[in-house]
């Protein structure tokens, strides 16, 4: 039966299924398409609630009996061919391969939250993956208590939105707009951002629009009009191939870039997310990346910047992060001077380098020059416009595994490879930048990261030495004590480096004042260095943190004994592959 758009069945605005007190209106873009009816519980699947069509190829229909809850697809007649959708705007789903769920976006209860405000210098990033981490959004929950006792106050999430199967790093996203079922669906994840929010800790989620799917792809061929390729979501040519299919989405068009941006804008809206990290980023702006040659997509780079100009305008500001590891800094230049606005993005050249030094067996290997020169590059210079990490689900992966495995695979438990492990998280807690851990990294897990192999939370970590020195340094690099404070200023400055001896120090602050900041103190390489310093301010400088006491032994111990500085001389002793942070 036609439905006709009378006064009594209001046109509604948005896309999928929208909740009215009346009934449900459902609006879907089909531009081929010369028929389309919506099938559901409310018609008993059989003859189905024909939609009209609007402008620019959308379709819309309101069905008095339907209510949320209800199970529906689309029926669409292109030419010859008849198919069955799930509604590419479906919120949820009974499966990845099943029908759409009328969901009610408005109706859970947000009472008492509200999305955070996040400053970028005072933030400590945990990458999750939420299957291996807990198993759902409920039992994750549940573990927050133990995130907010190491002083965690964001939480990236790896892609939640529904995929094929049981098990996925969530990197191809099935339906954009579900959350995934077996995670516990979208109230579960409003449920786990709400709990978040009451301990102070921001999440941040990951998107993926470089591709979709490519299994269980309800736009894959949505119309029926070609069965040949991807159909109107995608590039008719060359440049939808991707390393992950041919299944890039086409940028040029503007229901797909709607549909795009209104899913990056549903996070933030309807989940209170405080951030998004968009996932490969050089391959929305280009054919290729930049080392495998290729072309630029300018709709591609235009998308980029109306979805942050979209969300930047939305209050309180979301953080969003790029992922495109190219070194580009126009990836987080102002849109006004034609970059794409992105606040920051994943920085892999410290930790690139690190990793390599760190893994090496021959301590000559570890140059303390090196590190100093891999502190000062930022993007337009802007140390919080880089995401810094030595462990992030790509680097532990894929052929390569987690730190102490790199540096010791015979025994991840031996000196070497929790002493220079936990080197590389004093780096990148201690320099500029915002820094980042993977999951189980603050617990000193082995091996390499696979979605089939959960956290192993019986001994509450494999080493509490290692876990108490994580939760000091992220103690001290949020400044939650005030007195360390310096750690997450703008300001470095390099005030000695031995490279014979292989130690550096370094100074944290905020501006070039006459305040001293932090002192960081670094010793690369196996033997005891005596360490002196000039030209720094008199007084007597205290120990906030010694990482001596935790790699020689598990008992905790004082930091250190202060340090008098005099006529500008500091002078201190500093075990091998150990670490120190001195205030005045």
């Amino acid at each position: 039966m036609a439905v006709k758009n009378k006064k009594k069945c209001p046109v509604l605005p948005g896309m999928g299924s929208l909740i009215d007190s009346k009934g449900v209106g459902f609006r879907v873009w089909a531009p081929n398409a010369q028929k389309v009816e919506v099938l559901g519980d409310f018609n008993d699947w059989s003859e189905g609630d024909e939609l009209s069509l609007e402008a620019e190829g959308y379709w819309y229909g309101f069905v008095e009996k339907a209510k949320p809850g209800q199970e529906y697809q689309y029926k669409i007649h292109t030419g010859d061919a008849v198919v069955q959708r799930i509604d590419p705007y479906a919120r949820m789903l009974t499966n990845s391969a099943g029908n759409g769920l009328i969901y009610d976006p408005q109706a859970f209860d947000w009472e008492g939250d509200e999305r955070l405000e996040i400053d970028r210098r005072n933030l400590v990033i945990y990458e999750m993956h939420l299957g291996t981490f807990a198993g759902s959004f409920a039992q994750a929950a549940e573990k927050l208590t133990y995130l907010q006792a190491i002083g965690i106050n964001a939480i990236e999430l790896m892609p939640v939105t529904d995929f094929p199967g049981e098990l996925s790093w969530g990197y191809n996203p099935a339906h954009s707009f579900a959350v995934e079922t077996n995670y516990g669906g979208a109230d579960g994840l409003k449920s786990f951002v709400k709990e978040a929010h009451k301990r102070g800790i921001a999440v941040i989620l990951d998107v993926v629009y470089n591709h979709l799917g490519p299994g269980d792809l309800a736009v894959w061929n949505f119309d029926g009009s070609d069965p040949e390729g991807g159909g109107v979501y995608f590039y008719p040519d060359e440049r939808a191939n991707t390393p992950w299919g041919d299944t890039r989405p086409n940028y040029e068009l503007q229901p797909v870039r709607q549909y795009l941006r209104d899913n990056a804008m549903m996070w933030i809206e309807e989940y209170h997310i405080d951030g998004l990290r968009t996932d490969g980023t050089v391959y929305i702006r280009r054919d290729r990346s930049e080392h495998e040659g290729g072309c630029d997509l300018p709709h591609g780079w235009s998308l980029l910047q109306w979805i942050c100009e979209d969300l930047h305008a939305l209050s309180p500001r979301p953080l969003i992060i790029a992922e495109d590891l190219q070194a580009n800094e126009w990836l987080t230049k102002p849109i006004e001077e034609g970059g794409t606005g992105f606040d920051a993005q994943w920085d892999g050249r410290l930790g690139g380098a690190l990793r390599e030094m760190l893994a090496a067996q021959d301590d000559i290997e570890r140059s303390p020059g090196k590190v100093a020169e891999l502190l000062t590059p930022h993007f337009n210079g802007d140390a919080f416009q880089s995401v810094i990490f030595t462990e992030n689900h790509d680097e532990v992966a894929n052929g390569k595994a987690r730190l102490p495995e790199e540096i010791d695979s015979e025994n991840t438990d031996s000196f070497w490879a929790r002493a220079r492990a936990s080197l590389g998280a004093f780096i990148v807690l201690t320099t500029p930048g915002i820094p980042m851990l993977f999951q189980g990294q603050e617990r000193f897990d082995d091996g390499w990261f696979q979605d089939d192999q959960p956290m192993d939370w019986s001994q509450g970590g494999r080493d509490q030495g290692i876990l108490r020195l994580y939760r000091d340094l992220v103690r001290l690099r949020t400044g939650s004590d005030g007195q360390t404070l310096g750690l997450n200023g703008y300001g470095i400055e390099i005030v000695g480096c031995n490279e014979e001896e292989g130690w550096l120090a370094y100074r944290r602050f905020e501006t070039e004042s006459e305040h001293p900041g932090c002192l960081v103190l670094l010793q690369m390489r196996q033997n005891s260095v005596e360490i002196v310093l000039e030209g720094l301010i008199d007084g007597t400088w205290t120990a906030h943190f010694s990482s001596a006491q935790t790699l020689h032994g598990d008992a905790p111990q004082e930091c250190g004994a202060p340090v008098e500085c005099r006529k500008g001389i500091f002078q201190t002793v500093l075990s091998g592959y150990s670490v120190a942070v001195y205030s005045l």
